[in-house]
This record gives structure tokens, C-alpha cells and sequence, in this order.
């Protein structure tokens, strides 16, 4: 049976604080990228990253992850159906709250079982 989900903090780039709210037994991690102001490149830096080293339980058939920043102007849930354990990676891309560029936050899952603790799962691309 799955674990009530947790709470998690982190701040971005710029400074903007976001709360988490996560299943202890399948995210390992949040990273968050954002374009720089002025270039083309992007930045990319870990949001939030689960303290536990392994899955204590089956996460469940249903993965839910909260992400919420009131400086941001941001609050979304993604919930995914994966009766199977298959999904590695959920990514969103979100309007920053200028309006003027984008933030992607790339949600990692696939937390290892207590058995496999230090063994790395293969990605699927």
C-alpha cells in the first residue's frame, strides 16, 4: 500500500521558493530550467530532492506530485496512472509568471526498491 504524500521545499535560479508535495516511495527528484535573460542559454538546477535513498513500499498505482510557489504565481499537480511501474520521468513546462519565457520542471521518479539500493535503473529515452 502507498505512503500519504510529503512535503518538500526548494528555491529556483532566481530565488522563488516552491513547496512540494510528493510520494516518498517514487521521486527521487525536481530539477527546474529556465531560459537566461539574456542569452540563449539555459539554466537548469535541482529543485528538490527526496532525503530517503530508497523506496520503503510499492509507490501505488497513481503517482501525484504538488508543486506550489506563491512568489512564482504557480500551483499545478500532475497525477499519472501507472498500474505497471513504468514511468521513469514526468516533465512540465510552465509560463514563468512574467509571461515571457518558460520553466520546465523535469520530475524524476523510479526510486529503488531496498534490494536494489546503489544499483542505477536504466533510462528509457
Amino acid at each position: 500500500m502507498a505512503r500519504h504524500n510529503r512535503e518538500g521545499e526548494g528555491t529556483d535560479q532566481q530565488g522563488v521558493r516552491y513547496r512540494v508535495s510528493y510520494q516518498p516511495d517514487w521521486l527521487r527528484q525536481i530539477k527546474i530550467s529556465r531560459a537566461l535573460s539574456r542569452s540563449n542559454r539555459q539554466s537548469t538546477k535541482t529543485l528538490f530532492r527526496n532525503p530517503a535513498t530508497f523506496a520503503e513500499r510499492s509507490p501505488g498505482h497513481k503517482i501525484r506530485t504538488r508543486v506550489t510557489s506563491a512568489d512564482g504565481k504557480l500551483d499545478f499537480e500532475v497525477t499519472v496512472s501507472d498500474p505497471d511501474s513504468r514511468v521513469d520521468q514526468v516533465v512540465v513546462t510552465s509560463r514563468a509568471a512574467d509571461g515571457k519565457s518558460d520553466i520546465v520542471f523535469t520530475i524524476d521518479g523510479s526510486l529503488p526498491a531496498p534490494g536494489d539500493f546503489g544499483k542505477r535503473r536504466r533510462r528509457r529515452r
